[in-house]
C-alpha cells in the first residue's frame, strides 16, 4: 500500500506520506537557499560579454621611457625566481629599474640576484628591515620597495617571485592603464599546472573567486568588491604615495586586495583584468601546497566586512558547494520520493552544474597544462567544488600563524 507505514517491532514510526512531507520541506528549505543566490550569480556572469578583452603584448614606445619601477619581495625562493629575473631583463626601456626586497632568505636568492645584476645593471638588491609588530611580511617588503624606488618613476609595479612574465609585459601594462585611465592595474595570469592533484584542486579553488567577484574585465564599482592580484600590481607611483604605500595593508595576508579596495575608496580607478597572454604563474608544488597556501588567503577576510565574508559564504555553499550532493542525493531518492518540489529543486542544481561547466570551460586559457601530469583531472575539477568551499569555511575563521616560512604570534 503507498500509505503503509515504516515499523520497528509493531511501532509505527513514520508513513510514505510523511517521508514525503520531510523530503518536499527540506526541498523548498533549499530552494530559499540556493535561488536567490542563483540570482546574484547570474547578474554577475551577464556583465561577462562586456568585459574588457585579454591584455595583448605590447611595442614599447618611446613616452614610457623609464617610467616602471618594479619591486619584488623574496623571501627563500631560489627555486622559484630565475624565471622572474629573466623576464624582467626582457623589458624594454620602460623598465627603469628592478628592486628585488629580500628578508633574510637563507637559500641563495640574493646570490642569484646579484648574478642577474651582472648581466643587467637595472636589477637592484635591498635587503628589508626587521618585521616591526603589526605588519605581514610581504607588505613590509613591499613597503620598502617602494621607498627605495626612483622619485622620477611614474609606475611603481609589485611582483611576485614565482611569475614568468612575457617580454612585452610592462609596455602593455603601461599603455593600458593610461589608455583606460587607470589609477591601479593588476593582472590575473595563465596558471601553470603540473601534478594531477592541483589540477584537480586548484581550478576548484579559483572557481570561489568568479563566483563571489565581477568577471577579469569588469569595471566593479562598488570598492569593498573590488579584486586585485598582488603577483602584478601597477600602480602610479603618486598614488601609493598619497595613501603612504602599504600603510592600509600592514596586517594584511591578503595585501593586493586590501590596498586596491582602500585605494578605489579614496576615489582612483581601479582595474583586475585578464593577463594570461601576457604573465604566467607558477604558484604551488602539489595538492597538499595548494590547499595549505593559497586556500587560506582566497576568503579575502582581511578585506571584507564582516556582513560581506558571510554573505560569500552562503553564495559559495548555495551555487558551488551544494549542487552536487543535491544531485547524488537525488538520484538516491528518485526511485521512491519525487515530490513537486525536489523535482524543482533537481532541475536548478543541473542548471547550476551546467552554468559550472560552462565557466570551466571559459577559464581553461587560464591554465597552462600542456606539461601537467593528469592534466584531464581539469575537467573534472567540479568535483571538488564541496573541497574547495570547505577549504574558505576553513580559512575565514582561523588567522594564519605563518606564511612562506615566516611565523606570526598573533
Amino acid at each position: 500500500m503507498p500509505n503503509a507505514p515504516f515499523s520497528i517491532q509493531g511501532q509505527n514510526i513514520f508513513t510514505l506520506d510523511d517521508a514525503l512531507i520531510s523530503v518536499s520541506t527540506l526541498s523548498v528549505l533549499l530552494l530559499l537557499l540556493q535561488l536567490p543566490a542563483t540570482a546574484i550569480l547570474l547578474s554577475r556572469l551577464v556583465k561577462g560579454p562586456r568585459r574588457h578583452p585579454p591584455i595583448q603584448p605590447q611595442q614599447p614606445t618611446p613616452d614610457n621611457l623609464g617610467s616602471v619601477s618594479v619591486v619584488v619581495p623574496t623571501l627563500n625562493e631560489a627555486l622559484r625566481i630565475s624565471p622572474l629575473l629573466a623576464g624582467l631583463s626582457q623589458q624594454s626601456y620602460e623598465l627603469r629599474e628592478a628592486i628585488v626586497v629580500d628578508s633574510r632568505s637563507q637559500d641563495g636568492t640574493p646570490e642569484l640576484v646579484k648574478a642577474a645584476q651582472q648581466q643587467d645593471p637595472r636589477f637592484r638588491l635591498f635587503t628589508d628591515d626587521p618585521l616591526p609588530p603589526g605588519w605581514v611580511g610581504r607588505p613590509w617588503a613591499l613597503h620598502n620597495g617602494f621607498l627605495q624606488t626612483a622619485k622620477d618613476s611614474q609606475w611603481f609595479l609589485g611582483m611576485d617571485a614565482d611569475t614568468l612574465p612575457h617580454p612585452g609585459l610592462v609596455a602593455s601594462l603601461v599603455q593600458t592603464a593610461e589608455a583606460e585611465g587607470y589609477d591601479l592595474v593588476s593582472l590575473s595570469p595563465q596558471f601553470i599546472l603540473k601534478y594531477p592533484g592541483e589540477c584537480w584542486l586548484q581550478p576548484a579553488l579559483l572557481m570561489t573567486l568568479l563566483y563571489r567577484f565581477d568577471p577579469a574585465g569588469v569595471n566593479t564599482e562598488q570598492p569593498e568588491r573590488v579584486m586585485a592580484n598582488g603577483q602584478c600590481f601597477l600602480c602610479r607611483r603618486s598614488v601609493l604615495a598619497a595613501v603612504d604605500g602599504y600603510t592600509s595593508a600592514s596586517s594584511s595576508f591578503c595585501d593586493d586586495v586590501t590596498l586596491a579596495r582602500y585605494i578605489a575608496a579614496q576615489g582612483f580607478k581601479v582595474g583586475f583584468l585578464d593577463g594570461a597572454k601576457v604573465l604566467k604563474v607558477r604558484m604551488y608544488e602539489g595538492a597538499i601546497e595548494t590547499w595549505k597556501e593559497w586556500g587560506r588567503s582566497l576568503d579575502l577576510k582581511d578585506a571584507s566586512p564582516r556582513a560581506h565574508i558571510w554573505g560569500d559564504l552562503w553564495l559559495l555553499s548555495a551555487v558551488q558547494g551544494l549542487p552536487l550532493p543535491i544531485l547524488l542525493s537525488y538520484f538516491l531518492l528518485a526511485p521512491q520520493l519525487v515530490p513537486p518540489p525536489l523535482l524543482l529543486l533537481f532541475g536548478l542544481n543541473v542548471f547550476l552544474l551546467a552554468i559550472r561547466f560552462a565557466m570551466l570551460l571559459a577559464i581553461a586559457p587560464s591554465y597552462d597544462r600542456t606539461t601537467a601530469k593528469g592534466g584531464w583531472l581539469f575537467w573534472l575539477s567540479p568535483l571538488a567544488d564541496p573541497i574547495a568551499v570547505l577549504r574558505i569555511f576553513l580559512s575565514a575563521f582561523r588567522t594564519p600563524r605563518e606564511w612562506r616560512g615566516r611565523k606570526y604570534s598573533q
